[in-house]
């Protein structure tokens, strides 16, 4: 096989392969009917297969992947949308496991005070292989609130929280659950989590992060940091008096538009640069640098964690939604990390959103083979780590003061994504310039 090289004018296998059958077409597969869809479909030059058509490109569901990577032979060229065991992030116990693994090394090889650099995910047990250790952490903070989490699922399905050791047991008896639950619930794996009681609150309302980070290589490690994302906001006011309300407690849109008082044309989303903005006004640009700097270290280091269990394989990228929380002083946790952030949108303006967060996608992985491979930027994309940290271009000493090297992140800020395409990306065959 061909060794990737980045040399101005160099032609892969895929493309002289292309050539030499008059092809100038990527060939893709895609299980969903969402946005991707619509993005797949559009993009001049690609041509969808259908059932067991030969494929160049797979934007496939975690299930597709399971099933068949193993069994599937891919040329040099071919991607695909998932790592094969990108669960060992994805998954609420292993992504915790990792981090605590990581953790620990870090500790161990370079000090405590590098370690505490660590510490952005809450009090965390795997029931019920830790059920003892949680007693014993449960004990010692009588009256905290706990929220209970299946490992591997998603929209805010089968979570709770609680204050009382006899609050799960209650849930185990329930005998209000189907039938189908309670199979449930004796082959999955559930997360004890500490619950943050005091969040950030916007208008008395509890909200989250979503966040997109694309990594396109484990060994080395490469991520993309994408400039813009949302908050998701509860419809209820925030109380801990009552912990049963999810409309309070759990800002998934799968949860929030089933609210009673849902309006589907305003929705519960706020885009991060609005976020950005308001945090700025209320508690001054150095304090909202801060934040952000300190989301950048939970990305970073999360996928370090992970970075020597994941099976790399030059085939693969991935799209993580993470899910971060603000305390009341602006301190971010990570709540989850997401190998399928729903591409659903709720709004005409969440889904433009999404159109091109897609579309840079696919402008990273490149099949058209369009870019050298040095790029810190891609559309609403800014490399942020590749192979070790990325520094901003653009940071001059009279702006940084005595500190020259600012990460090359840009959440929140102006993302002027086509421009940046015009100046970055040739022409399609055939097509004029976008």
């Amino acid at each position: 096989m061909a060794k990737n090289k980045a040399a101005a004018g160099y032609k892969g296998p895929y493309q002289k392969r292309r050539e030499c059958e008059g092809r100038s077409s990527v060939r893709y597969k895609c299980c969903l009917t969402n946005t991707i869809q619509d993005v797949l479909r559009q993009r001049p030059g690609w041509m969808e297969v259908r059932d067991d058509g030969e494929w160049d490109f797979n934007w496939c569901d975690v299930g597709w992947l399971r099933e068949n990577f193993d069994h599937s032979y891919m040329e040099e060229h071919v991607r695909i949308c998932h790592f094969r065991n990108h669960y060992e992030l994805t998954r609420k116990n292993l992504m915790v496991k990792n981090l605590k693994r990581y953790r620990k090394t870090l500790e161990r090889e370079t000090g405590r005070i590098e370690a505490a650099k660590c510490d952005f995910f809450p009090r965390t047990f795997e029931l019920p292989s830790e059920y003892h250790l949680f007693v014993e952490e449960f004990k010692r903070s009588p009256g905290s609130t706990w929220i209970m989490k299946p490992v591997a699922r998603s929209q805010g399905k089968g979570i709770f929280l609680f204050r009382k050791l006899k609050d799960i047991m209650d849930w185990k008896k329930d005998g209000s659950r189907s039938e189908e639950q309670r199979d449930e619930t004796q082959v999955e794996s559930y997360v004890a989590q500490r619950y943050i009681e005091n969040p950030y609150l916007i208008s008395g309302r509890k909200f989250d992060l979503r966040v997109y980070v694309l990594v396109t290589s484990y060994i080395p490690l490469k991520a993309w940091l994408y400039r813009d994302g949302f908050a998701r906001f509860s419809s209820t006011r925030f109380s801990l008096t009552s912990i049963d309300d999810q409309y309070i407690h759990l800002t998934n849109v799968a949860v929030q538009k089933t609210a009673p008082d849902y309006d589907p044309e305003k929705g519960c989303k706020w885009q991060i640069k609005q976020l950005r903005r308001y945090l700025t006004a209320r508690h001054g640009t150095d304090t909202v640098e801060a934040l952000f700097k300190d989301m950048d270290n939970i990305f970073v280091r999360s996928l370090l964690s992970v970075q020597k269990v994941i099976i790399n394989d030059k085939h693969c990228f991935e799209l993580y939604g993470y899910d971060i929380l603000l305390d009341q002083d602006l301190k971010p946790w990570l709540i989850e990390v997401n190998a399928s952030p729903s591409l659903c949108a709720s709004s005409q303006e969440d889904y433009e959103m999404k159109c091109n967060l897609l579309e840079d996608t696919l402008h990273v992985v490149d099949m058209e083979g369009r870019l050298t491979g040095k790029e810190k930027r891609v559309g609403g994309y800014d490399l942020m780590w590749n192979d070790g940290p990325v520094y901003r271009e653009d940071a001059s000493f009279e702006t940084l003061g005595s500190s020259c090297f600012t990460a090359n992140t840009h959440l929140g800020c102006v993302n002027d994504r086509k421009k940046q395409l015009r100046q970055l990306l040739k022409p399609f065959p055939g097509k004029k310039r976008i």
